[in-house]
């Protein structure tokens, strides 16, 4: 699990990054935890010093009142992460040369003076690292995206049990390893999209084959890993067994 650090010398700002980073590891379900919120760049040397792991770092560049900024703590971050991610947030764009200078390598600079944009901004970066920890440890993680009201959600493909179609018109219930999602959309269009490893088993049920547990030819009825059932139509016993 990635530990993420913050260092804001505004009091709001740090408050709003934390409730925004929380709510964001929560929604898409990212291998992450705040470990620290400080105004005091020595807070953050201390906490990474005593437990040295790679981690990311949202940093203020101009810190009011202490003995050093954003910079100088990256430089001692950087004695105990070799490989974190630092990311550096201010309200002055003309610094972004001085992470080149510092020799830093960050990830990004983000301008804070647009709260949306720099929510934008954390979002992003949260996206990016997640993608390069999949690449770096040998697997691409596929993930199917869904807009639930005003929140995107990324569910990965392969904890998805089944897709199925509501009563409500143009509605689909997706059913994943440990939630149910409702949201607008076509089982045409995810049938084409997911041809591969989803099978249209039943009008009202396209399955991910992958998670078939067991067939019960009797009742027509899939068992799948999380313990869900879905039916399947008469004719596509045969394409069924064939593909599990």
């Amino acid at each position: 699990m990635l530990p993420i650090y913050i260092c804001e010398d505004d009091a709001t700002i740090l408050a709003a990054q934390r409730k925004f980073l929380e709510k964001q590891i929560m929604i898409e379900g990212y291998d992450m935890q705040i470990a620290l919120c400080s105004r005091h760049p020595q807070e953050i040397i201390e906490a990474v010093a005593a437990s040295p792991k790679r981690g990311i770092y949202f940093l203020d560049v101009e810190l009011k009142d202490e003995p050093m900024d954003g910079f100088m703590l990256g430089q001692q971050i950087r004695k105990f992460d070799a490989r974190g991610f630092l990311i550096y947030v201010t309200s002055f764009p003309d610094l972004a040369f001085e992470t080149f200078r510092y020799h830093l390598e960050a990830l990004d600079y983000i301008v804070k003076s647009n709260s949306e944009k720099m929510l934008a901004g954390m979002y992003k970066n949260l996206a990016v690292i997640t993608e390069r920890m999949c690449k770096e440890q040998g697997r691409q993680k596929e993930y199917f995206t869904v807009k639930v009201l005003d929140i995107i959600k990324h569910v990965p493909v392969d904890e998805i049990m089944f897709f199925e179609t509501s009563a409500r018109t143009h509605r689909i219930e997706l059913h994943a390893k440990n939630d149910c999602i409702d949201f607008i959309g076509s089982m045409q269009e995810l049938q084409e999209q997911f041809r591969e490893q989803f099978l249209r088993v039943h009008r009202s049920y396209l399955v991910n084959v992958n998670k078939i547990q067991e067939l019960d030819l009797k009742h027509r009825e899939i068992l799948m890993d999380n313990g869900e059932k879905c039916l399947f139509s008469k004719n596509m016993k045969g394409e069924l067994l064939s593909r599990i």
